[in-house]
This record gives structure tokens, sequence and C-alpha cells, in this order.
């Protein structure tokens, strides 16, 4: 089995500092294990991933709690994916942090809100670690609700860039809504409602406005029925700004100038610990291995692969493959809905000892082997989880896992996955995988 990895900033499912785009990762001592091009999936990752609520379609965890992004591609640079959500506790709302100070950026932010009280201040300036960001709690009469902004810098043409202001799959999430469009002039937008929660274990409401402007930088403003993101009781029905309002505040042409502003100290800063893990990071080697020059697997090449290594008798009912590296379908075998997922990674070579044991299975050719069948981590009633994790000396990762779910945050249809775990290891170790068509 693969060793179980610590790393703070990914504890208690992605922790506060994660939550950039809201939602929750929830698996305990799960750290992140990147490769390829780490620092684009890092920064993909703690957007959507977050938001998402989990891993499927978006990440994929691997056995042993080994968080595997798809690849993007070193796309971009947005410090606003290296925000830390829930400030510290001792952090204060200084004036001395940047050229547009954490000060400045709440000041911007209040001009920006409609009449009401705010209280509960916090943020960064652009010069400092970790990106600049602004929070505050704002009440409008009807109870409070934690509003945070962050701006960074990024590659809009990037691939995730793009995927920054796509709807997640409702495969994955059952939000209540999401809205995506592109504006005069370029820039993308995505709008999304849904909960903290994805299985909405209470009633905390979390809604979000991400834009991505042409000119390389990128907005988002989100929001909670409650005065912050978790832990905190619900305080009004729905969180205090219209969707129209969270599209007013992104579209404001000031955020350019605090892009603009932001400086390299805090693009690669690590002041916050979600950030410790990237301070060292180089050109070359990422932490945890891999090169930030490897491949990335085009999506569609691994869906086409999965679904001619499916055994007879199942029907494919609905497959997607629009993230590189990833893939997934839902098959029917007569007994119920069965959602299968995979990732293909090349790249992976020196994250053979963190994530394979040494009680891991070694096959003649050199490849890692490891199996695992546990809950699922999504919160659907009775779901389970099977994985079979592979690793090629060559450094390519196949990790596919099948469920007894259509979808990981409904009830299972079904006592057990579709796919047998002999099934998923004859899938991920398959010599196809070596030459995607």
């Amino acid at each position: 089995m693969p060793q179980e990895q610590h790393e703070d900033p990914f504890e208690g499912r992605l922790g506060n500092a994660l939550r950039r785009v809201g939602g929750t990762f929830e698996t305990d001592h799960q750290a992140l294990a990147g490769g390829g091009a780490v620092r684009g999936r890092r920064l993909l990752f703690r957007r959507r991933a977050a938001m998402l609520g989990g891993v499927a379609g978006i990440a994929l965890v691997g056995v042993g709690g080994a968080l595997l992004l798809p690849g993007t591609g070193d796309g971009g640079r947005s410090v606003a994916a290296k925000r830390s959500i829930v400030p510290d506790a001792e952090q204060v709302v200084r004036d001395d942090d940047g050229a547009v100070s954490g000060a400045e950026l709440v000041r911007m932010l209040k001009e920006m809100l409609p009449e009401g009280s705010i209280s509960g201040e916090s943020a960064r300036g652009t010069s400092a670690d970790g990106g600049p960001y602004a929070q505050v709690v704002y009440d409008d009469g009807g109870g409070g609700g934690a509003v945070q902004l962050g701006v960074g810098r990024i590659d809009a043409d990037s691939e995730y860039a793009r995927q920054l202001t796509d709807c997640p799959d409702k495969r994955f999430v059952g939000y209540v809504s999401c809205e995506e469009k592109t504006l005069p002039g370029g820039a993308r937008l995505m709008l999304f409602r849904g909960y903290e929660y994805p299985d909405r274990r209470v009633d905390t409401k979390h809604w979000y406005a991400q834009l991505v402007d042409p000119a390389g930088y990128e907005v988002s403003v989100m929001e909670w029925n409650a005065t912050a993101q978790k832990d905190a009781p619900v305080t009004r029905a729905e969180p205090p700004l219209s969707l129209d309002s969270l599209t007013t505040i992104v579209r404001d042409p000031g955020w350019q100038a605090v892009a603009d502003a932001i400086t390299e100290e805090s693009e690669n800063g690590g002041g916050t610990r979600e950030d410790q893990g990237e301070k060292e990071e180089s050109s070359t080697v990422p932490p945890g291995g891999g090169s930030v020059d490897a491949p990335v697997v085009g999506g569609e090449a691994i869906r086409r692969t999965l679904v001619s290594l499916l055994p007879e008798g199942v029907d494919v009912v609905t497959e997607d493959s629009q993230v590189s590296d990833f893939a997934y379908v839902v098959l029917d075998d007569g007994e119920g809905r069965s959602l299968v997922q995979i990732n293909v990674q090349p790249g992976m070579a020196d994250l053979a000892d963190s994530l394979f044991g040494a009680d891991a299975e070694t096959l003649p050719d050199g490849t890692k082997v490891a199996t695992r069948q546990e809950p699922g981590e999504k919160g659907g009633e009775g779901v389970v989880m099977w994985t079979a994790d592979t690793l090629r000396v060559d450094g390519l990762r196949v990790v596919i896992s099948a469920f007894n779910s259509g979808a990981q945050h409904t009830a299972a249809t079904r006592e057990t996955p579709a796919l047998t775990m002999a099934q998923l290891r004859e899938i991920a170790t398959s010599e196809r995988w070596k030459s995607l068509d």
C-alpha cells in the first residue's frame, strides 16, 4: 500500500487554508502528490477541487490518500490560487504590505458593497506572501455573511485558466445553478450557487463569481450565508449579495491595477501554511518530484482507451473527457449505475517512494501496483470506492477507481461497483496506456 502522506495544508479535507473557492475536500491526512506541470496543476486543483467538494473530475484520490492532479500545463502564475482563505488569528489589515495594501483592498471591496454594516476585516496586500485578498463580514440587515475577494495574475489562454470558468460536472457536484458566459471584450465569467458541503450536511451556502480577463488577470468573489466558511452558524437563508452584485464586483476595472502590482515575492512567497511546499520550487524540479515540463495526456485519448478495455456485458451510459489526464464513464451492467474514473499521468517516477510503500506489489517489468477498497468520500450513503493504483518504471501512473453509484455524492445504487478489483487491476496495468492514440 502506498504510504500515508502528511502535509499540513491538506489536513482536514484540504483545510481552511485551501478554501479559496469554497467547498471542501474531506479526507483527513491527505497530501498533494504532484507531478508533471506541478505548479499549474496545483493552482487549478486548489481553485476547482475545493469548489467541487472533492477530487472527482479535477483530482483523483489515489491509494493511501495521494492526490493525483490532472495536468494543465504551467499556463499561468495565479497568485489568487495560492491564497489562504481563513486568515491567521494574528493577522491584521496592514497598509504597508504592497503597492496595493491589504487596507486598500478592504477599502476597495467595501466601496463596492451595498449599504450595510461591515465587520471581521482581514486582508493581504500585493507584496505579502501568498498573494492579495480581502475578506469582510457584510450584513445588509438580514444577517452577516462572509464575503471574500481575490485577485491574481494568470495566462488567460491556458487550459487551467479556461477551466476556472467552466462549470463543474453535475455528476460530481449537486449545485443549485452554474452559468458560464463570455463578456464583451473577451473576459470569461462563471457564476456558481452551491453549498459549502456537497452532501449538504449543514445548510451553509456558497455562492461564487470567477472572472478571467484576457488582459492576464483573474478576480473572484465568494460569499456564504454565515460569518465564516465553516464552523459558523447559518445566519440567513441566502448569502447577502445577488449574483448581479457579484458580477459587478468582479468586473470592476480597478482589479487590473491590483494584479499588475503583485510582486514576484508575493507570487512565489510561502508565508502561509499552504505555500510551504512551494517555497523551494525550481524551474525544473517541482516539490514532490517530477518535471514541470512533463507532458500531459489528453482526456479524450484516455476515455477511448478506457472504453476499449472494459469487459463485455457493461454499457457506457455517460462519459466525459474534457480535463487533461482524466476521464470518467458511468457503467450499467443491468444491476445499477457505477461511476468509473481514471487518471493517466506521465512524469511521476520521482514519487514512487512517497506513493507506494514497501508492501506494494512489484511486477516483473518493475511496475508498482497497489489496491484499496474503502468508503466513498463525497457523502453518498453506502457508497464504496475501489481503486487500483499503478506506477511504471518510466514514470507513467495510471489510477482507476470504481464506485457503486452513478455519482459519488448520491446514494449507492448497487452493492459493489460494476468492475471487480481484478478488472480494475487489469485495466490499470494494460500495455495500451503506453501508447495512447
